[in-house]
């Protein structure tokens, strides 16, 4: 603790909070503005990126760009967008400490791009799990976006030169094949070669990691402990979305898939549905592993189900009630996105600007 008569200038705590800043880690993280957000989306992202914010540079993106590789509705597009950044602030992203802004606000997303899908061979893309799965689906009327859809996941990462990104198991392929992209980049086009071309020199990217947070990264189907709760489905009771009132959320508790075992466990892979709850219970009370295990290995379903609904009901009412005073003035809302638009814009274009200049691309002069 400093000194009593010790005393710090405005200056020279913008100094000390500029210096704080540059040295900690970048992190970057986003989700789609389409469906309705739940506890997957929440519990496994939103609410570990507010945690992210005390320890590193934290970027956060509605990535709207990736909600049209499917048949979209441009209304509800524009509401979603909204709406998704309202849910980011009522969860506790804070505009203060983080940058939040529209994918489609930085048109350098879309152009980094092009430049990434001309050096990606598409064998890699072939590879990815996801576009084969959707694919299947889609059938003659899957669309290139689709294919293309995780080059556009790596433009958004390197262009905020990322350390850290925060990804699910489902998205760790798209990851690597982010650092793969990140590096063939740099072994092309950077490096000393730069440098004799006129250039900085040096890497165009930083290659990122993988951040997958240690509980809550894989939150499951209420109706199937096999399947991850997802936007998606069609059965509506597989999931509680965020805005849900407390009468759906027991009521979808209630008819919540169980099994037939004597007591509550965690890690018995015979029983899915068991270690999903539990995980949900944990993540809501904010108790431990060992905690819940130990209160809950006498329970029957039926005595355990009241105490998750409360749970879940307390742990989601601040953040309810914030959403709704969010969205009763869009200014605020448009006010931060605008502002994060701005902040990213700046970082983004810099990376591009490298990358275009390592590619042999000549520059627009500054008038």
């Amino acid at each position: 603790m400093p000194a009593t008569d010790t005393v710090i200038t405005d200056s020279q705590a913008d100094d000390s909070k500029q210096e704080s800043k540059v040295n900690r880690k970048r992190v970057l993280s986003g989700v789609q503005p389409t469906g309705r957000l739940h506890l997957g989306n929440y519990m496994g992202a939103i609410k570990n990126w507010v945690g992210l914010q005390e320890q590193y540079e934290t970027f956060f993106c509605v990535v709207d760009l990736h909600a049209i590789t499917v048949p979209h509705d441009p209304a509800e597009l524009r509401s979603s967008t909204r709406t998704m950044a309202a849910t980011y602030l009522a969860a506790g992203i804070d505009p203060k400490r983080s940058t939040v802004f529209v994918q489609s606000h930085v048109s350098a997303h879309a152009e980094l791009q092009w430049l990434l899908n001309c050096v990606t061979p598409i064998g890699w893309l072939n590879r990815m799990i996801q576009f084969k799965d959707k694919s299947k689906k889609q059938g003659e009327e899957v669309r290139a976006g689709l294919l293309t859809y995780p080059v556009l996941m790596a433009a958004d990462i390197l262009l905020y030169q990322a350390d850290l990104v925060p990804v699910g198991e489902d998205q760790k392929q798209h990851l690597e094949l982010t650092r793969d992209i990140a590096e063939r980049v740099n072994n092309m086009y950077g490096g000393k070669a730069w440098k004799k071309r006129g250039g900085r020199g040096g890497r165009v990217f930083k290659v990122p990691e993988v951040f997958i947070p240690p509980a809550g990264a894989r939150v499951m189907s209420l109706q199937d402990g096999t399947s991850k709760m997802s936007k998606s489905a069609e059965n509506d009771l597989s999931r509680i979305n965020l805005t849900d009132d407390a009468v759906a959320i027991s009521n979808k508790v209630k008819k919540c898939k169980t099994d037939t075992y004597d007591g509550l466990e965690f890690g018995n892979e015979d029983r899915p549905e068991c270690n999903n709850l539990l995980t949900l219970y944990q993540l809501a009370t904010g108790q431990s592993k060992e905690s819940i295990a130990a209160e809950c290995v006498n329970l029957r379903w039926g005595d355990f189900k009241p105490r998750l609904t409360e749970a879940l009901i307390t742990h989601l009412q601040p953040i309810q009630s914030r959403y709704k005073d969010l969205m009763s003035d869009y200014r605020y809302i448009d006010e931060v996105l605008d502002k994060g638009a701005e902040v990213a814009n700046e970082s983004a274009q810099n990376t591009l600007g490298a990358c275009k200049d390592s590619m042999g691309f000549a520059l627009k002069r500054k008038l």
